[in-house]
């Protein structure tokens, strides 16, 4: 069972090879990806075009466009409730000293420079990945140090293309 909060608003939804509910009704979608990261949706008889346009696995999160219509999600399992139930943030603690490839890709655009403030959530740069295009964000305030990088680069995964101080 997961709880996902699509632009604040939260839903319950269980998931399996088989069988997908959400708030407890049985969903039978039919779905076909007919290229990466794009949908197509027949639910009810109503017909959907779905695409994703960003994911953040560390922080569970997704952006999505349905019918032109972007959606915010937010993923949390039981796990991230009783560790926030028990005061525990798995991110914290965690300094970034460095913005890494997180997969094979070419830098579209660079959207900082040497020396500037940056807050969490900040757009850094845009990375095209299987024809897909990923913004990367800041994952903490800084400041940045240096751009490894170009527009127009190849990075290989887990390449630094920005270091944080």
């Amino acid at each position: 069972m997961y709880k996902v909060t699509v632009n604040g608003r939260e839903y319950q939804v269980a998931y399996d090879a088989r069988h997908q509910s959400v708030n407890g009704e049985e969903m039978h979608p039919d779905i076909l990806e007919y290229r990466k990261g794009k949908f197509h949706l027949l639910y009810k008889g109503r017909s959907y075009e779905a695409e994703l346009i960003e994911a953040n696995f560390e922080e569970k999160s997704l952006s999505i466009k349905v019918n032109n219509t972007v959606y915010q999600l937010n993923v949390r399992d039981k796990y991230d409730d009783l560790l926030r139930e028990m005061g525990i943030d798995i991110t914290a603690g965690k300094k970034v000293n460095d913005i890494k490839a997180p997969m094979p890709g070419l830098v579209l655009n660079v959207a900082v420079a040497e020396g500037q403030a940056i807050k969490k959530g900040d757009p850094i740069l845009v990375l095209e990945a299987m024809k897909m295009e990923n913004v990367i964000k800041a994952p903490a305030d800084g400041a940045i140090r240096k751009i490894s990088v170009n527009k127009g680069d190849k990075v290989e995964k887990n390449q630094v293309m920005v270091s944080l101080h």
